[in-house]
């Protein structure tokens, strides 16, 4: 598979097939990725919680905010939820900013994850507080990105963005996910 290929491949699922599950020698095989990535002054402050287990998946799922384009979707349903997350940290004794060594790292693993069959979602937006206390995360790790890994339920086609320049993921009435993107000439700057 060249790389453009496993790029397109690679694309934000929010659905999954809950039952079919992920170990956690397949986890640790994507945060290698991740160890291996490039990091700022090669600082490499980036630490990886990982979930695999129904029990942990269901205190990390509550902290998630899953999709803020679908009005009224508030993610996906029992039986569709991830069925591992890597939760990436910012080990603050190492470095107090993470630059953007975890954009690095997530994109390294959700590759990897692609490459395996796998699709994920990187989420940013979660209530930290009520995360951290539930996975019992100490202060001295700043809670940057949850990636929601899982066997994909969900098919997610790409298209230009339309004239009117929305640039908003929706669903068709077959539940498809259709995200825009906008061309090439409309991003490279001469």
């Amino acid at each position: 598979m060249t790389m453009k290929e496993l790029v397109l491949q690679n694309r934000t699922h929010r659905r999954f097939d809950q039952a079919a599950a992920v170990d956690r020698q397949t986890l640790e095989g994507l945060v290698d990725l991740a160890r291996l990535s490039p990091s700022g002054g090669n600082k490499q402050p980036l630490k990886y919680l990982l979930s695999c287990d129904a029990e942990k998946n269901a205190r990390i799922f509550p902290s998630l905010a899953w999709a803020g384009y679908l009005k009224g979707w508030g993610g996906p349903k029992e039986g569709e939820r991830p069925a591992a997350y890597i939760v990436i940290l910012c080990d603050k004794e190492i470095s107090d900013n993470a630059g953007c060594d975890h954009g690095i790292a997530a994109q390294s693993i959700m590759l990897g994850a692609s490459e395996l069959g796998l699709r994920g979602c990187m989420i940013g937006a979660f209530k930290r507080e009520p995360l951290r206390a539930a996975l019992q995360v100490s202060a001295r790790y700043e809670i940057l990105l949850v990636l929601a890994l899982g066997k994909p339920a969900e098919r997610v086609v790409l298209e230009s963005v339309p004239e009117s320049g929305d640039i908003k993921y929706w669903r068709d009435a077959q539940d498809v996910h259709h995200v825009p993107k906008r061309r090439l000439e409309d991003i490279v700057m001469n």
